[in-house]
C-alpha cells in the first residue's frame, strides 16, 4: 500500500504512527532519568539531600578596598561600584575557606555529592551565596534576577553551571522581575512560600507561581518585615511538618496560616545567634547548624527529636550569608 500512497500520505500516517502524547509531564521521575540522565529537582526542603551547589569564596573577596569604608553604617562598600562587606575588617579570606572547606566535608562525609559553580567573574563577593541566584523545583532549575546590583551577572555562571550538570532549566526570570533564592522555601510538596520586599519583587513571585502553577503547588507570596531581604533568615522547615522560626522577622498572618497547614513551630529566642535560622536540613530532622543556640532553644530541637551537628561560620557569615545561603539543594528524596 505505502508503494501506491502519495508522499504526504506516507508522511501524515508516519507523523500519526509516532505521535507523543503530553503525558507523563516533564518532571515525571522516569521521564527525567530517560532523556536528562537523573530526576533533578526537589519538591520539600526537609528530604535527604543528595546533590548540591556550592562555590568556595576566591578572589572575589579582593574587590572588598580597605580605603571604602562608609563610617555611618560600620561597613566597607562603594555606592558607585555597588558592593558593600559589613564588618569592621577587610574579609578573613582564609578562614572564611577553612569554614566553607568543613562544610562541604560536612556534607561529603554524610554522601552528599557536591557540585561547585563554574566560572564566577572577578569582584562578586557575595557568590559564595549559590542559595540566591536560582531555586530548584521538580524537574529542574528556575535562574532568578538578582535584587542587588553587586550580584546582576551570577545568573550566567549558574547558567553555565546547570548547563554542564544537565539540569534543566524551567525558566530564567525576565523582565522586571526580581528574585533570590534565599527568599523562597517549601513548606510541603503542594505548597511553598516567597517572601517579599525589598530584594524581591511580585513580579518575580508572580514568575516563579506561574512555573509551580503548572507542577499543582500553591505559592504562598507574603511580605517581609521591614528590610529583611530574604525569608530564609527568619523561616527554615526541619521536618516534614515542623519549621524553625524568628516570630519577629514573620508576618503574624503566615505564622497563622502555618498553624493551618499544620506544621509546627520552635521559636528561636532573642539571645538566640539569629544565624540558627539559616541552618540546613540535610535529612527530617537532621542539621547542620551554626554556634550560639542557646540551651532553651536546644532542649526544644532535642523534644522533637531534632538532631544537630554544629559547625563555625562566623567568618562567612560576615559576608552576609550563612549555612543555608551557601547551599543550593539539587536533589532530595521525596518528602
Amino acid at each position: 500500500m505505502a508503494d501506491s500512497a502519495p508522499p504526504g500520505w506516507i508522511y501524515n500516517e508516519t507523523v500519526r504512527m509516532f505521535a507523543t502524547p503530553g503525558d507523563p509531564p516533564f518532571e515525571d521521575e522516569g521521564e527525567l532519568v530517560r532523556h536528562w540522565g537523573r530526576a533533578w529537582g526537589v519538591d520539600n526542603d526537609v528530604g535527604r539531600i543528595r546533590s548540591i551547589l556550592m562555590h568556595r569564596p576566591g578572589p572575589e573577596m579582593n574587590v572588598v578596598d580597605p580605603t571604602k569604608r562608609i563610617e555611618s553604617i560600620g561597613s566597607y562598600g562603594d555606592l558607585e561600584a555597588g558592593w558593600y562587606f559589613q564588618s569592621d575588617s577587610v574579609p578573613p579570606l582564609a578562614e572564611m575557606q577553612a569554614q566553607h572547606d568543613a562544610f562541604v566535608a560536612a556534607l561529603q562525609a554524610r554522601g552528599v555529592e557536591v557540585h561547585f559553580v563554574d566560572g564566577v567573574d572577578g569582584g562578586r563577593l557575595k557568590s559564595c551565596y549559590t542559595r540566591d541566584p536560582l531555586i530548584m523545583v521538580k524537574g529542574g532549575a528556575i535562574v532568578c534576577r538578582m535584587g542587588t546590583r553587586i550580584r546582576r551577572g551570577e545568573e550566567l555562571s549558574i547558567t553555565r553551571t546547570l548547563a554542564r550538570l544537565g539540569i534543566p532549566i524551567l525558566r530564567t526570570l525576565s523582565g522586571s522581575a526580581l528574585m533570590e533564592g534565599g527568599s523562597f522555601a517549601w513548606i510541603n510538596p503542594k505548597t511553598a512560600v516567597i517572601g517579599c520586599g525589598i530584594r524581591v519583587n511580585r513580579e518575580g513571585a508572580a514568575q516563579v507561581a506561574e512555573v509551580l502553577k503548572r507542577q499543582g503547588v500553591d505559592l504562598l507570596a507574603i511580605d517581609l518585615i521591614g528590610y529583611d531581604i530574604h525569608i530564609d533568615g527568619s523561616f527554615l522547615m526541619i521536618d516534614h511538618d515542623l519549621a524553625l522560626v524568628d516570630p519577629f522577622g514573620l508576618p503574624y498572618s503566615f505564622l497563622e496560616k502555618l498553624k493551618e497547614l499544620k506544621v509546627r513551630t520552635v521559636e528561636i529566642t532573642p539571645a538566640d545567634n539569629k544565624w540558627i535560622v539559616n541552618s540546613l536540613a540535610v535529612a527530617p530532622g537532621e542539621l547542620i547548624m551554626p554556634e550560639g543556640a542557646t540551651n532553651q532553644t536546644l532542649d526544644r530541637l532535642a523534644a522533637h527529636g531534632i538532631r544537630w551537628t554544629v559547625l563555625p561560620y562566623g567568618a562567612m557569615q560576615l559576608n552576609g550569608g550563612g549555612l543555608h545561603c551557601s547551599t543550593t539543594p539539587l536533589i532530595r528524596d521525596p518528602a
